[in-house]
């Protein structure tokens, strides 16, 4: 279930604890990605707000918006480089980007094998993606007052096997978000502490997100073609080639042949007694 555009805008603009999010999530994508000269990048879900760091070095930057969830212009002071896409089907030529960030988009996702190859597909050969999707043992997955409770939370296990089998190789691996999800003073103005102890900790336990990035596995292996052998259970009634036909036999008349033996029993002389 996506959720609306409206919800994740007022989340990440006007909330105190969407802010801090916004900021703990990008400072960690530009730790992955200190720049993007010259590169073509691209978001899908509500990736926006982590991709104005490149908006000045960037080839071009494109925000896709599922339909789902619906689409805002973004950036506000700049010219528009958001777009309303169908979710498994990107207005994006093959091969076209260099960086790819998903957020709020794989876990929410009704078919996310068909966007996973959807991804691939627009990837450029060793291009990288960055996803980014609730912690299931985190905190901010049991909370609906922030979007990363909505849809379905990943274990680092199950993330990683599901973007290998749609050929991509895990690189690097991140959690991020180790305050609570509570806008209480205490935990808003311990947040950076909190931060800070928990990636010294424990990187995959307390986290409220997990952030993955892979690469593109170029071209996808073709794998060993597997064969099977349908067992045909009437074989035997088949007739063999050149094989000639069976000679029908004649019914049997049960009742004349009995009489016929008892005749030869009392002494007859019909055709067919032994003598």
């Amino acid at each position: 279930m996506h959720l609306d555009v409206q919800t994740l805008h007022n989340f990440y603009y006007r909330s105190a604890i969407g802010r801090v999010a916004q900021r703990v999530v990008r400072d960690q994508v530009t730790a992955f990605w200190p720049n993007a000269k010259n590169q073509t990048l691209g978001g899908f879900g509500f990736a926006v707000p982590l991709l104005r760091p490149y908006l000045s070095d960037a080839r071009r930057v494109i925000g896709l918006m599922p339909g789902q969830q619906g689409v805002m212009p973004w950036p506000a002071e700049k010219p528009n480089v958001s777009v309303l896409c169908e979710e498994t089907l990107w207005p994006v030529e093959n091969e076209r980007f260099d960086k790819l960030v998903l957020m709020h988009g794989l876990e929410t996702s009704e078919r996310q094998s068909a966007l996973l190859d959807e991804c691939w597909r627009v990837l450029a050969p060793g291009a990288k993606a960055l996803f980014i999707v609730p912690n299931r043992s985190g905190l901010w997955a049991r909370s609906d007052e922030t979007p990363f409770g909505y849809g379905r939370p990943y274990s680092m296990g199950q993330l990683e096997a599901q973007l290998k089998a749609h050929h991509f190789e895990p690189l690097r691996h991140a959690a991020v978000l180790y305050q609570p999800p509570s806008t209480r003073r205490f935990w808003m103005k311990t947040g950076p502490m909190w931060e800070k102890i928990g990636r010294s900790v424990s990187a995959l336990v307390a986290g409220g997100i997990f952030m993955v990035e892979v690469s593109k596995i170029s071209p996808k292996p073709s794998g060993t073609r597997a064969t099977s052998r349908v067992l045909n259970p009437l074989g035997h009634l088949v007739p063999a080639p050149n094989a000639k036909p069976a000679r029908a036999r004649l019914p049997v008349d049960v009742s004349r042949v009995t009489s016929e033996r008892a005749s030869c029993r009392d002494g007859g002389n019909q055709r067919g007694c032994r003598s």
